[in-house]
């Protein structure tokens, strides 16, 4: 009788934690769609999310359109990979089924190549996700370089002490874990909502509609050992993106303002999502606002080795790291990807590049002085928009 009433409570603590969860989860959902309705966060979300502003200086940098432009794109045939495997044109592959906005192709800091759909333009804003990952590791350079972070392979604890109190493990995870997304935390990046994943899709919209973003960090648990093992989480960038607060003392839009905003003249002041107005924590994980033009100089800045017009901006090694050709930790590294070859070793002339849900995708290749540049509201993944850019910086016309 005793064994039949334990396990009897033990159904009950089950039942009340998942009808816990449900209502949580609800809650979170319920926020995300006021917020950004059924089909979740687009491009023009952040109109009605609470933003910081990142100003820029009062001069601007324009790209000139070269005189000799790359029609020959629009014509262009690409063979797809499986399991489409069909041959269609570049702008074909821009078209079907992706709701591609903008295409923007710039080599040798000229403007070859822009191509626009509706209304859309280069100068327009739009939110690139987790391109922000990417923005988010350039700021942690500058950040180690101006001495604010005496090293990557410090503890997150260093800057963060109040996490000593929860868990012995925050004291083994590292920047550096942050940036190649080997924390070990029990987090994931689900936005499917199923009973079996309640509890992490909560977690996910908690990060995205949540009104305080450091109690949740607080909250973290690990599911192993920091640096065991590669998986893609927002969270880590968002921790990332603290740890940058804390070092520096400043505002995450007030310290990218005054690193790369002003210095490499973006032509319009951009915006970061915020957790809320009391709290002021960055969405360092996914919440930059910015167009087109103004993304295409990141890449230069990459492409220029961390020098802008002469002036250094972060360190060669940063850029070397973030961007050297690697098949380790799944081709992620210091939050930017390279893309895996599909033949035998290191392709001739790779590239590496930055990308957001709903394929927001900034491309570099040093090899040839190319910076791609692709936004749009959705992406049914008939192409893989790295890839093509990929295949096209390699046809040998550029």
């Amino acid at each position: 009788m005793r064994k039949r009433v334990l396990v009897w409570k033990k159904v009950q603590q089950m039942l009340a934690w998942g009808f816990l969860c449900m209502l949580m989860t609800a809650c979170s959902v319920v926020r995300g769609y006021m917020t950004d309705g059924k089909d979740g966060p687009g491009i023009y979300s952040f109109k009605k999310h609470v933003h910081d502003t990142i100003t820029t200086g009062e001069q601007s940098f324009h790209f000139p359109v070269a005189k000799q432009q790359a029609t020959w794109i629009d014509t262009l045939h690409f063979y797809n990979q499986p399991p489409y495997c069909k041959d269609i044109t570049f702008v074909e592959a821009m078209d079907m089924k992706s709701e591609t906005q903008g295409v923007l192709v710039i080599q040798n800091d000229s403007i070859v190549y822009e191509r626009y759909w509706g209304d859309f333009s280069s100068d327009r804003l739009a939110t690139v996700f987790s391109v922000s990952k990417s923005v988010t590791s350039l700021l942690c350079g500058i950040a180690v370089d101006d001495g604010y972070i005496k090293s990557i392979d410090d503890a997150v604890t260093d800057y963060l002490p109040e996490l000593l109190k929860k868990d012995p493990m925050w004291q083994k995870l590292t920047i550096r874990h942050l940036l190649d997304m080997r924390s070990g935390l029990d987090f994931d990046d689900t936005y499917y909502l199923n009973l079996k994943g309640l509890k992490r899709l909560h977690a996910m919209a908690r990060l995205n509609y949540g009104h305080n973003l450091i109690k949740q960090i607080r909250g973290l648990k690990f599911r192993c050992e920091p640096g065991k093992e590669h998986r893609y989480e927002s969270m880590t960038a968002a921790i990332l993106g603290v740890v940058i607060e804390r070092a520096t003392g400043k505002r995450y839009a007030d310290y990218l303002s005054e690193k790369v905003w002003k210095p490499l003249q973006m032509e319009s002041p951009a915006f970061v999502n915020i957790d809320s107005k009391k709290h002021d924590v960055a969405h360092a994980f996914g919440g930059i606002t910015l167009t087109m033009k103004d993304l295409a100089k990141i890449g230069r800045l990459y492409l220029h080795q961390g020098v802008w017009n002469g002036q250094r901006i972060v360190s060669e090694e940063w850029i070397r790291q973030s961007g050297a050709y690697s098949t380790d930790n799944d081709c992620y590294h210091f939050n930017w990807y390279n893309l895996k070859s599909t033949g035998s070793g290191k392709p001739p002339y790779p590239g590496y590049y930055a990308l957001g849900i709903n394929a927001q995708v900034l491309y570099v290749n040093p090899y040839k002085n190319l910076i791609m540049v692709r936004m749009g509201m959705t992406n049914r993944k008939y192409v893989f928009i790295p890839e093509l850019f990929e295949q096209l910086s390699n046809f040998g016309l550029f």
